[in-house]
């Protein structure tokens, strides 16, 4: 506890670190190595913090990084209970080949974690998204996710991601591939510049 304290574990490649969420919070320190599985992932883990004379389940809350050397300077977890609901914040997966990207078109990306509610034996690691069967200029959102014993704390509107027309997309694209409204416009596009009409 305090500055000169804190001082003097970093020195020693030791991380201070605080639980939080049981009946007080509790510190403890654990040499950097020990972190390197937990927070050099993308995915989300929950960990068991072996404290000696008992152990502690939980999750990370908050990290803090030297902004120069990029060292882990203190940890907040938070501690979890098999009947209590806890959020965090999962990381999504896609995947598959998209038909739109396949036709020519480009996968944008918009949301790349989702924060989601469960009991903790529930917390996926990972949340995967099926994007195969987009077409260009369809998207895929959070009611089209699969939610098992767990519930996603955004609104089902929330864009995970998004097949867009490419602008060098070929001319000999699969209708199929395209959605109404990409016809409808891929057909504009199509349209013979030098008549008459288009010229006046």
């Amino acid at each position: 506890m305090g500055k000169k304290a804190t001082r003097a574990l970093r020195n020693a490649d030791m991380v201070p670190c605080v639980v939080y969420g049981g009946d007080e919070p509790i510190s403890f320190s654990a040499h950097e190595l020990e972190f390197r599985n937990l927070v050099y992932t993308p995915n989300a883990h929950t960990v068991v913090i072996d404290l000696g004379d008992t152990k502690v389940d939980a999750i990370m809350q908050d990290i803090q990084f030297h902004p120069v050397t990029d060292r882990i300077l203190h940890i907040d977890f938070y501690q979890i209970f098999d009947h209590k609901e806890v959020s965090l914040e999962i990381p999504v997966q896609t995947y598959g080949t998209p038909k739109g990207v396949t036709a020519g078109g480009v996968l944008r990306v918009i949301t790349r974690k989702l924060h989601v509610k469960a009991l903790p034996q529930n917390l996926p690691d990972v949340i995967e998204a099926d994007i195969s069967k987009l077409k260009i200029g369809q998207k895929l959102s959070v009611a089209d996710l699969e939610t098992d014993n767990f519930k996603i704390m955004h609104p089902d509107n929330t864009v995970i991601c998004q097949v867009r027309r490419s602008r060098t997309l070929v001319v000999t694209a699969d209708p199929d591939d395209l959605d109404d409204e990409d016809e409808a416009e891929e057909g504009a596009e199509g349209e013979d510049t030098d008549s008459p009409e288009a010229t006046e």
